[in-house]
């Protein structure tokens, strides 16, 4: 159904706490494999902490708590100062809620008892409900082998940002023998493959945020600053996708700033004008239900040639129509920069042999990011480089955020740009290698007219066994962001509605 001014036609998609059990139960089968391939005895339990709520500064101003990714994936609770738990023997669960103050029914509500979040809130699919001040005497309870009680801690490093997940810290660890090897690869690897529940919430993720990229390109126009297109998306993600978190800080921007990879930070914070001749970049995306995506979209006038911005439309296309089962992401990458350097040497700007420039990494001057990043639960969800992955070293391949081999069920953004940042186009035409490659005079010309560069349409491909299913339904090409910025309805009528004058009937 076409989405129309204003309004909305999606409803917000049907959580099953379901969902969570099939990764618990997904993330025992995987730890009892592992165990057993190492000949260690099959017992322990999983313990994760779930996030913790954060003041801002010294203040006691409450930031807006969203849950720790993991904790999210196996329990599904979006309330902070939670435990869960595993046996991995039995594959049962028990969730420990904090035991809150009696002063927090005054100032924060009504106290919900541990029924609740079995019936109320319907996880219905876990064994045990305590509370956090009980975990200690419980896991003892329920061991079942002599001894003290093994627990399963999550420490491991995120290849994306370098940091190191949390190990569960409760009082009295003494009584305890700790594991804090195991856990992570394996629950990290669990998160790479979705389930066909997982992508529904995707999916919907998806349709919501395109449906607001939509209404973002009907309210474009001269005189408007970046954050009130900004405000558009985060409204109807909210108001009609109920989305209170978005994915990641929205990047709104216009003019020279649609080249700032990550635009819309605390010092350049979505505040431009938007004037004439400007072409705008917004990449955005809304959260729900703790699933993330990551998608991109144009609107304003193109002040740059065409061919150009089919060149990276090219370079997607291409990569969406060659992704398949064992193609390693790597050569992914290859084409997409191969197929950007073709079109530019088409356009006059680039000259000499694509081979030579591939060779030189010439790709990376003007694509300097990675093709794409696994998605999930967080907008660069953990998994790309496994153990015994290493990640390139060369120019453009370094920031690859992944090099896996492609499998079904992989999440993963298909996201070519072609830009032209002085910082790395000036050294480039100095270098004794890579400068006979350039057309100064066109460069200089285009980089006139395009303030820095294009980044395509970013999409979510979902990885199946015929190839790959695209998740995003933006407009892309010029015709379709023209018509739909014009009023026309998105998606368009299919032809038969089509009368024969050419209106829509």
């Amino acid at each position: 159904m076409a989405s129309s001014p204003g309004g909305s036609t999606l409803t917000p998609a049907e959580v099953r706490m379901e969902l969570h059990a099939q990764n618990r139960g997904k993330l025992v089968r995987c730890l009892r494999q592992r165990l057993a391939e190492s000949s260690r005895p099959v017992h322990g339990f999983v313990l994760l902490q779930g996030g913790e709520e954060q003041n801002r500064y010294c203040t006691d101003h409450a930031e807006l708590f969203r849950q720790e990714s993991y904790f999210a994936y196996l329990f599904g609770v979006r309330e902070p100062g939670f435990y869960g738990a595993i046996d991995i023997s039995s594959g049962k669960s028990i969730l420990f809620a904090p035991r809150l103050p009696e002063e927090y029914a005054v100032w924060m509500g009504k106290i919900k008892p541990l029924a609740y979040y079995k019936i109320c809130r319907n996880i219905t699919w876990l064994t045990w409900f305590f509370y956090t001040d009980e975990i200690v005497e419980v896991l003892h309870n329920h061991c079942e082998n002599p001894g003290k009680p093994l627990l399963f801690l999550l420490y491991g490093l995120n290849t994306d940002s370098g940091n190191h997940s949390k190990p569960a810290m409760i009082k009295e660890m003494e009584k305890f023998d700790t594991d804090l090897d195991v856990l992570h690869p394996v629950l990290t690897e669990c998160r790479v493959l979705k389930s066909e529940m997982e992508i529904g919430l995707m999916q919907y993720a998806n349709d919501i945020s395109s449906e607001a990229h939509v209404e973002v390109m009907r309210k474009a126009r001269v005189g408007l600053k970046e954050y009130q297109l900004e405000s558009v998306f985060l409204h109807h993600v909210y108001m009609y996708g109920g989305c209170r978190h978005c994915s990641y800080t929205c990047v709104c921007a216009t003019g020279e700033n649609s080249a700032v990879l990550h635009y819309g930070h605390a010092a350049a914070p979505n505040d431009k004008t938007l004037i004439d001749g400007d072409m705008s970049l917004f990449d955005m995306g809304a959260e729900y239900h703790f699933y993330a995506l990551n998608i991109s979209s144009f609107a304003g006038q193109w002040n740059i040639s065409a061919d150009q911005l089919l060149a990276v439309l090219k370079a997607h296309d291409n990569v969406i129509s060659c992704m398949s089962l064992v193609i390693g992401w790597i050569d992914m990458h290859k084409l997409a920069e191969r197929t950007i350097l073709e079109s530019l040497k088409e356009g006059g700007l680039i000259q000499g042999d694509v081979d030579d420039m591939m060779v030189g990494r010439l790709g990376a001057v003007f694509m300097p990011h990675g093709l794409g990043h696994l998605l999930g639960i967080d907008t660069h969800d953990p998994g790309g480089y496994p153990k015994g992955l290493e990640r390139p070293k060369e120019p453009g391949l370094k920031s690859l955020r992944t090099t896996r081999t492609l499998q079904e069920g992989l999440v993963i953004t298909v996201e070519p740009g072609c830009y032209f940042i002085d910082a790395l186009l000036v050294p480039a035409m100095e270098d004794p290698d890579k400068s006979k490659h350039f057309n100064r005079r066109e460069i200089s010309r285009f980089r006139a007219l395009a303030a820095s560069g294009l980044k395509a349409m970013w999409y979510d491909a979902l990885v199946t066994a015929e190839g790959c299913r695209n998740l995003t339904n933006c407009p892309r090409k010029t015709w379709e962001i023209e018509a739909v910025m014009a009023g026309a309805p998105w998606p368009p009528p299919p032809p038969a509605t089509l009368s024969q004058n050419g209106g829509y009937r």
